[in-house]
């Protein structure tokens, strides 16, 4: 099946609340380039050589998120043109991409990764540490991210139970910094290929898929 196929699949599963992120590591820029003339916009990338690689060589008006672990001594080289990072997982994370945003003169907006994964090697806050900044001042002067929402990983499990349950808890909170501290929230990045339904069902704005559209991965 082609990738507009696919592309054209998937989209019509989706409510109008939830965006798909094409996520395009490991994949070709020739690959992408299909899935952008089918009319895909938004990718993932989750390492910066190869994000800065692929920025040289397409389509300008392509919106890049960031979703991998990323390094405080990276940001500069994604700050002029990212258009979301996902992957927030330190306080002092945010405070090196609002340093960065500054020298651009631009708003990097951003969401908290939450770890709500039974695996020790995903990163990112846990609820009582989000909350806490959330509720903080700290954010205030921190005039070049705009902290937008949260994102999640499920677990790596076959319990579809068990995704749910981490997914609801996710929404959870979301609601619970949207009504109370964070207005600003609109998104809740969760759902990956294997799990994408259950997140959308459980209140996804943004579904992170690369397999499902591009096919396994060329690394």
């Amino acid at each position: 099946m082609s990738i507009a196929k696919r592309l054209q699949e998937i989209k019509s599963e989706l409510p109008a609340s939830t965006r798909l992120l094409a996520v395009s590591k490991f994949h070709p820029a020739e690959l992408i380039q299909e899935a952008y003339d089918a009319g895909q916009r938004y990718f993932g990338e989750s390492h910066v050589q190869e994000l800065k690689e692929k920025v040289e060589v397409l389509p300008k008006d392509i919106e890049w998120h960031f979703i991998g672990h990323l390094q405080t001594n990276k940001v500069k080289y994604i700050a002029p043109y990212i258009s979301m990072i996902h992957s927030v997982d330190t306080e002092k994370l945010l405070q090196v991409i609002n340093a960065q945003a500054e020298k651009c003169g631009r708003v990097i907006p951003c969401l908290l990764e939450i770890h709500v994964a039974k695996e020790e090697t995903k990163y990112g806050f846990d609820f009582d540490t989000a909350r806490e900044l959330l509720q903080s001042d700290r954010l205030q002067s921190l005039k070049f991210v705009s902290v937008v929402g949260i994102m999640g990983m499920g677990s790596l499990t076959d319990d579809e139970n068990q995704t749910r349950r981490e997914f609801a808890s996710l929404h959870h909170f979301f609601q619970e910094m949207q009504s109370t501290v964070a207005p600003q929230f609109k998104e809740l990045s969760m759902g990956m290929s294997g799990d994408y339904r259950i997140a959308i069902e459980e209140g996804s704005t943004i579904v992170r898929l690369g397999t499902t559209i591009f096919g396994e991965r060329q690394y």
